[in-house]
């Protein structure tokens, strides 16, 4: 029988236990824990679903890894065509992980209304396209689509349908300016069957979704030839590898540039996000070991006879140590379990109830992202109750030090 379990299961269930002294601080200890978990889950998953939500609005707008020509052009515009006759379209069979990869082509042009203009990205597509992020923030119509004849329909975003006054099912121009600005500018008439909104400003204001024939006609190219290749993976913690996987498989004449090249600042920044994000953690477990440590120090100083007792009946000061720290993983547990109650019910309410908002010009998003995965959160679970436990070990060689014969004659 493991007697040093038994004698901490007689002291926690004792009456005497919840109206001591060490009451308070137990608690007190016992709230420290809770709250603790409840603050790292937040932060773990506000953080992860910060982090998930961007690179899926980056993907969304850009595909993991975009295959173009080698140039200088360092803006969002296709200016050179490739031939879609490649051995990585429409598979990239010698690449394994690889979802899509789709076809697109970028061209600047200016929305021209009766009392105002805007200038945008228009951005063509073609039948390949996987409309699965769109999907997902569609907020009014339908999605396009491009499978028979050039199609008129067009992507656009709330925020370019609030600034441009333009409604579901309008029609509006478009303006291309021609490489000879003496020549009268292209002009596309298109109607608006889809309104977006993704939370991601930058974007937002910028892109229409449109027929890649639109540009290839525009452009002069042919049929076959295209603005470059958008590639989705099937699990984006694999894109750097990926990335220098498809890299070596492209030929010489094409570059292939993942989203964390293309945008290094945003990808820095989610990086210091997540590093803030586990100093957090760290300072938090230390502050509840401390507490524990505290709690841990007056349970042993308050039963210093039940120690003295238990040594001159032939206990060593590990079986001792045991009980105290048997009691104290039970207070652990018992702050994990509330902090855990609590912290899930408020994630839980976040994710399916949106009730915190972001500034999408700071963050990217509009609300608070979560991101729930059981792993993580019995991982945070686990380590928080090792660490207090290993951090209890050291204060319990306390027990070692008390004499059991004056601490028998003191009471």
């Amino acid at each position: 029988m493991n007697y040093e379990l038994f004698i901490a299961k007689r002291i926690i269930t004792a009456k005497q236990y919840k109206s001591s002294i060490s009451s308070p601080i137990i608690k007190i200890a016992i709230i420290a824990i809770a709250v603790g978990i409840v603050i790292m889950m937040i932060a773990i998953a506000t953080g992860l679903g910060l982090r998930q939500k961007i690179y899926e609005k980056l993907s969304g707008f850009n595909g993991d890894i975009q295959i173009s020509n080698f140039d200088n052009n360092n803006s969002e515009i296709t200016l050179e065509p490739i031939s879609k006759k490649q051995d990585f379209y429409p598979e990239f069979t010698s690449v394994s992980g690889i979802k899509n990869i789709q076809v697109f082509a970028t061209k600047p042009g200016i929305i021209r209304t009766e009392t105002d203009f805007e200038g945008i990205i228009f951005k063509g597509v073609s039948n390949d396209y996987d409309w699965t992020f769109f999907e997902e923030y569609l907020t009014q119509g339908e999605l396009p689509n491009y499978t028979n004849a050039l199609s008129f329909d067009v992507l656009i975003s709330e925020e370019i349908s609030q600034r441009m006054n333009l409604k579901l099912g309008d029609t509006f121009n478009i303006l291309f300016v021609k490489d000879d600005p003496a020549k009268a500018p292209w002009l596309r008439v298109v109607k608006a069957v889809g309104i977006y909104n993704s939370g991601f400003q930058d974007f937002d204001e910028n892109f229409v979704i449109a027929d890649i024939r639109h540009i290839q006609k525009m452009n002069k190219w042919r049929e076959d030839e295209v603005g470059g290749f958008e590639v989705l993976l099937t699990n984006f913690d694999n894109l750097d590898e990926k990335s220098s996987e498809i890299y070596a498989q492209t030929p010489s004449t094409l570059n292939s540039q993942s989203i964390a090249e293309k945008y290094p600042d945003i990808f820095e920044w989610i990086r210091v996000f997540l590093s803030n994000t586990y100093l957090i953690i760290g300072i938090i477990i230390v502050i509840a070991g401390i507490n524990m440590i505290t709690a841990l120090l007056v349970l042993i100083l308050e039963r210093t006879q039940m120690v003295g007792i238990l040594k001159a009946l032939g206990s060593t000061n590990v079986s001792i140590r045991k009980v105290f720290l048997y009691n104290a993983g039970y207070l652990i547990l018992r702050g994990l379990f509330w902090g855990n109650l609590i912290g899930l019910l408020l994630l839980f309410a976040q994710k399916y109830g949106n009730f915190i908002s972001l500034d999408p010009e700071t963050y990217y998003v509009n609300t608070v992202p979560i991101y729930l995965d059981f792993g993580y959160i019995i991982l945070l679970n686990v380590g928080t109750l090792l660490l207090c436990l290993l951090m209890l070990i050291i204060p319990s060689i306390v027990i070692s030090k008390i004499n059991p014969v004056k601490s028998i004659k003191f009471e």
